[in-house]
C-alpha cells in the first residue's frame, strides 16, 4: 500500500488529518482523539479503510481513482484524500 498523508473532513467542516505508511493508518482529529487504522487493497483495486478511537468509536468505508469516502459510527460522510 502507498503511504501518505491523509486529511479528511466532513460538511459541518470537522476534520482528521494523518499520516499513513504501508496499511498501518495514524490520524487526528481537531479534538486531539488518535484514529489508528487499516488499508486493505480488495481484488477489484478498491481500498477498503477501517479506523477506531481509544473511545471506541469507528470509522470505515472505501477509495476508488476519484478518492476516499467514509461513514463513522454516527452516519457522517468524511471525504477524503491521499498525498
Amino acid at each position: 500500500m502507498q503511504g501518505g498523508y491523509y486529511r479528511f473532513a466532513t460538511s459541518l467542516h470537522h476534520s482528521v488529518s494523518g499520516f499513513g505508511d504501508g496499511d498501518f493508518i495514524r490520524l487526528r482529529d481537531e479534538y486531539g482523539n488518535v484514529w489508528r487504522g487499516t488499508a486493505e487493497r480488495q481484488d477489484d483495486n478498491t481500498v477498503h479503510y477501517r479506523f477506531r478511537d481509544s473511545n471506541g468509536k469507528t470509522v470505515s468505508g472505501i477509495s476508488d481513482s476519484f478518492g476516499i469516502i467514509l461513514r463513522d459510527h454516527s452516519g457522517n460522510v468524511w471525504r477524503g484524500f491521499l498525498m
